[in-house]
């Protein structure tokens, strides 16, 4: 069974053997894999990366494991994760943190049985990002700070003459914004605009995707500064006039 197109898999423990164990049985497979012991490395990582699915182990004293989760569920996390469970501090953590036991893997672990509990999970996820929303009138070309969307094509045109492919995500975010200029859209507004009416406004993809979008203009020497965090409410799009 291969990986998932060298799915990103972040794995949170702090037993360095069971690290070990697991980043080379993940990586046997396939997979990339970033391991970290719970605290803010990880966190940062995961604020700045996209990570396809999330293995968090709940069964140390340490209760950083489910404080990062806590953390990330705040900031609208939209990650398929996998808890590490075995015993019944594990098990009161799960409770606290209102997710059950089908989302956890007990001790000791079965590590065919991980691989598969992660391909489902990763193949479900896929499915659910797949899912056809209403369909909405193709925006027009449209310029945006040194860069041409076109969204009939799915390209974006940058002014030294670079050219990609983008996705309908990215372009729907791009739209979004241009089309509300100098005001602020609220997250709610945002993920119900590109993801539909029945979007999961907790979710993280969001930010992963305003990150993804900096970077593109970021390699073309372009800066993205004028769009502005509004924490707790959404984004503000402010660029100078004809820009």
């Amino acid at each position: 069974m291969c990986a998932e197109s060298r799915s990103l898999i972040v794995v949170v423990a702090d037993e360095p053997e069971l690290l070990k164990i697991i980043t080379e049985q993940l990586t046997t497979a396939g997979f990339s894999v970033q391991s970290y012991a719970p605290g803010i490395p990880a966190e940062r990582f995961l604020h700045d990366n996209v990570a396809s699915l999330l293995l968090i182990d709940l069964t140390s004293p340490d209760p950083s494991g489910s404080d990062l989760y806590c953390t990330l569920e705040q900031q609208g996390l939209n990650v398929p994760i996998l808890f590490i469970t075995g015993n019944s501090l594990a098990e009161e953590r799960l409770k606290k943190i209102k997710r059950g036991a089908a989302d956890g893997l007990s001790k000791p672990l079965n590590y065919p049985d991980l691989l598969t509990r992660i391909h489902a999970m990763l193949h479900q996820a896929k499915v659910k990002a797949a899912t056809p929303i209403t369909p909405k009138p193709v925006p027009a070309p449209f310029n945006l700070r040194g860069a041409q969307i076109d969204p009939g094509l799915g390209e974006i045109l940058f002014s030294n003459g670079t050219r990609h492919k983008i996705g309908r995500k990215e372009i729907g975010i791009l739209a979004s914004l241009n089309a509300h200029r100098g005001v602020v859209i609220t997250r709610k507004e945002l993920l119900q605009a590109v993801w539909g009416m029945h979007a999961d406004l907790q979710s993280r993809s969001l930010d992963q995707y305003i990150v993804k979008i900096r970077r593109m203009y970021a390699r073309q020497g372009l800066t993205l500064d004028c769009l502005k965090t509004v924490h707790g409410v959404g984004y503000l799009f402010a660029p100078p006039p004809f820009s």
